[in-house]
C-alpha cells in the first residue's frame, strides 16, 4: 500500500461507508504453498457496535476455496474512481512527472467457512440488498425456484471475515500546492468517468486539505 500519512483518510466511518459503497471486492489469500489466489466477488458490509464483518461467497471446492480452508488470513481490495494526472497540470514547473490518483480500501482478517442455514441466509440478504429490497423482484433467493435454488446451494459456500485490520489511501494530490490542486481539479472536472468523479471529490474536500 501507498503508505504516507497525507494520504490516509482518518475517518473510519467514511471509510466503511467507501466499502459499501463499492462492494465488489478482489479477495486475496494464498495456500500453504506460497501459492496465491484472488476471486472478484461482491460482498455485504455488516458493523456492529464493535466488529466489522465481510460476508459473501465463493465456489465450493474451487482452488481459492481450497486454498483458504488451508490459509484462513485474507484480503479484501476495495478499488473506488480512478484516473491519470498528468504533470503537465503542475504550476510553477511541469517537468515532473505524471501520476494516477485513487481511492483504495485493505481490510485484513480471516475467513470463516459458514454452514448451509448461514449461506441461505446470506443469499437472502445479498439478493434483497442488489435488487434495492424489491420483494417482487424476480431475482431475489425467495422467488427463485425451489430445484434451482438447491443446485445453487450445493455449488457455492458462504464466509465471513472478521475485519482485524483496515488501512485506506486517499491519493488526491494533497501533496501538490493549491494552484497546481485548482488546476487538477479543473482538467478532471472537464473529463466524464472516473477523472470527473474524482475532480468532483477533490473539489469537496478542498478546504480540508488547505485548511486556512
Amino acid at each position: 500500500m501507498y503508505n504516507y500519512p497525507h494520504y490516509k483518510e482518518p475517518d473510519k466511518e467514511k471509510i466503511v461507508e467507501f466499502m459499501r459503497s463499492h462492494p465488489f471486492i478482489t479477495l486475496i489469500g494464498c495456500d500453504n504453498n506460497g501459492r496465491i489466489v484472488a476471486t472478484q466477488i461482491p460482498v455485504l458490509i455488516e458493523q456492529t457496535a464493535e466488529n466489522l464483518f465481510i460476508r459473501g461467497h465463493i465456489a465450493r471446492k474451487s482452488d481459492h476455496h481450497s486454498a483458504l480452508e488451508q490459509n484462513p488470513n485474507v484480503l479484501a481490495l476495495f478499488t473506488g474512481a480512478h484516473t491519470y494526472v498528468s504533470g503537465t497540470w503542475y504550476a510553477g514547473n511541469p517537468q515532473q512527472a505524471s501520476t494516477w490518483n485513487y481511492i483504495s480500501v485493505h481490510a485484513r482478517g480471516q475467513i470463516k467457512f459458514l454452514d448451509e442455514g448461514s449461506l441461505v441466509e446470506l443469499l437472502k440478504k445479498l439478493s434483497l440488498h442488489f435488487e434495492n429490497n424489491n420483494v417482487q423482484s424476480s431475482t431475489i433467493y425467495d422467488n427463485l425456484p425451489v430445484g434451482y435454488k438447491e443446485k445453487m446451494i450445493k455449488a457455492i459456500v458462504a464466509f465471513e471475515i472478521e475485519v482485524t485490520e483496515l488501512d485506506n489511501v486517499h491519493k488526491l494530490s494533497q501533496n501538490r500546492d493549491e494552484k497546481s490542486y485548482d488546476n487538477i481539479v479543473k482538467e478532471l472536472k472537464q473529463q466524464e468517468g472516473d477523472a470527473k468523479e474524482l475532480g468532483d471529490l477533490m473539489e469537496k474536500r478542498r478546504p480540508k486539505v488547505f485548511r486556512s
